[in-house]
């Protein structure tokens, strides 16, 4: 399959489901002044061997963008490579035409061209950017920080970690053996490919009496700020500091429990989005989510202090580690002794927005039930009727899981406010990608206010490749 083709297909066919077009006029012109950002091939070691990547990085080399709230998203994007590609700015709310998606409503960027955003950048939080190809499984990501002028007086460091999933194998490799294991093709059910990319698809829990999967791909290494833990960064901090730690969960298809080990920490924001603060050493976030933790250090210790991403219902991990000065750094494994959680909806119900959208009854209501088959390795999303909207709607949108696999939902272009878990109302966080573990539901309320034909989408990447993705749309 091109990647080209692959989300092509996929938008357009669910785009199908609101009969509306949608007119628009370009929202950016490629002002002076914008920020240069390459999108490049690089090459980086795992585990030992050299390993073919992308990047996404600024003039200076740094990986990502630092922008300020209420400054302009006034960026150069440069396709430095040989293959066309498009990224997406996970969090942030652009107009349409600037969203990144291929033919949503812009063709991909072809190679050694370029494409100008400038639209507002929003709120602070901490976001990201990613191809929205399977080129996110070859690195393709980066973080995307807007940081809050209110914070420049705090004491407090940053510490911003990327977590991905890493395979020797191409992505179309790894599609192609999920797409054949259990349909008459090369590869069985927790076999290996043609590439050696082992597949664990029946690994699963018990819920309800039924067997649920948890990871399908087992990957060659799991890296955070492209290292493992054979080779984790080590941070340096100050003793009895503070530090704001941004963790962005960049991995295709492997949610993680965040684990802070001996320090307890305040969980001050996900998404992008404040919350009340959660104090605990571990957190849960499956793909494409974000958390703010807040941790104070102890003055007096003679050890450093890793951060650790726990593969889910796994005994594999990755990390980074925070080390005072002076301070020893034990040596890591990769592996745990135990396998880590499967992720649940406990925090999410726990979670309460610092700024929640204005109490206001729904105008529209929609279902949308999260299809599976695992076996043929189809996934979908239905729902009567299409989701399409009017501007100024208050939209809620119950999401049912009806399969077997945990689906972390993304909605382009907005924020939303989970509203109920289980039909059990509450007035939960405000974020831009929630959990629907297998046999739940989550109900969501978006306030549509920024036309278009936005994507609503699974971010497992494969699941999302394979039919998991709709459409948002605007009656316009």
């Amino acid at each position: 399959m091109k990647r080209r083709d692959f989300l092509k297909g996929a938008l357009a066919g669910a785009a199908g489901l609101a009969a509306p077009a949608f007119s628009f006029r370009p929202a950016f012109a490629g002002q002076s002044g914008a920020q240069p950002l390459g999108i490049s091939r690089r090459t980086i070691e795992v585990n030992g061997k050299a390993a073919s990547v992308f990047g996404l990085r600024r003039a200076d080399g740094a990986p990502g963008l630092r922008l300020r709230a209420g400054e302009a998203f006034n960026v150069l994007l440069r396709n430095e490579t040989a293959e066309p590609t498009i990224i997406h700015w996970h969090g942030l709310t652009p107009p349409w035409p600037s969203d990144g998606v291929a033919d949503a409503p812009l063709p991909l960027i072809g190679a050694r061209a370029d494409r100008s955003f400038d639209f507002p950048v929003g709120g602070p939080g901490t976001f990201w950017m990613h191809a929205h190809t399977l080129q996110e499984q070859l690195l393709l990501a980066a973080p995307l920080i807007v940081a809050d002028p209110a914070d420049d007086a705090k004491d407090e460091q940053e510490v911003v970690i990327l977590l991905h999933d890493f395979s020797f194998s191409s992505p179309e490799e790894l599609l192609a053996g999920l797409q054949s294991k259990n349909t008459g093709g090369s590869m069985p059910m927790g076999g290996m490919d043609m590439s050696g990319a082992k597949t664990d698809a029946m690994a699963g829990t018990k819920n309800g009496g039924m067997a649920t999967d948890i990871n399908d791909i087992d990957y060659d290494a799991y890296l955070a700020n492209d290292r493992s833990l054979n080779d984790p960064e080590i941070v340096p901090v100050e003793r009895g500091g503070r530090v704001r730690v941004r963790i962005i969960n960049g991995a295709t298809a492997t949610a993680f429990t965040i684990d802070f080990g001996a320090l307890e920490g305040e969980l001050i924001a996900v998404d992008g989005q404040p919350v009340e603060p959660v104090r605990g050493r571990r957190f849960p976030m499956t793909m494409g989510q974000r958390i703010d933790v807040r941790l104070q250090l102890p003055r007096d210790v003679s050890s450093s202090f890793p951060i650790l991403a726990l593969r889910e219902g796994s005994k594999e991990r990755t990390g980074i580690v925070l080390r005072p000065a002076g301070a020893a750094v034990a040596k890591l494994g990769t592996a745990a002794d135990a396998d880590a959680p499967v992720l649940d909806l406990a925090l999410e119900a726990q979670l309460r927005a610092i700024a929640p959208l204005a109490s206001r009854p729904a105008d529209k209501t929609f279902d949308m039930a999260l299809t599976g088959d695992m076996a043929a390795y189809r996934w979908g999303l239905q729902t009567n009727p299409p989701l399409v909207v009017d501007p100024g709607d208050r939209v809620e949108v119950t999401l049912r899981n009806t399969s077997m696999m945990a689906h972390p939902m993304h909605l382009h272009g907005h924020h939303f406010q989970v509203v109920a878990i289980d039909g059990q109302r509450f007035a939960g966080a405000v974020r831009d990608t929630v959990l629907l573990p297998p046999n739940r539901s989550v109900t969501i309320a978006v306030d549509a206010v920024n036309p278009g034909k936005w994507a609503f989408h699974c971010h497992h990447l494969y699941h999302m490749a394979t039919g998991m993705m709709s459409t948002f749309a605007y009656r316009v």
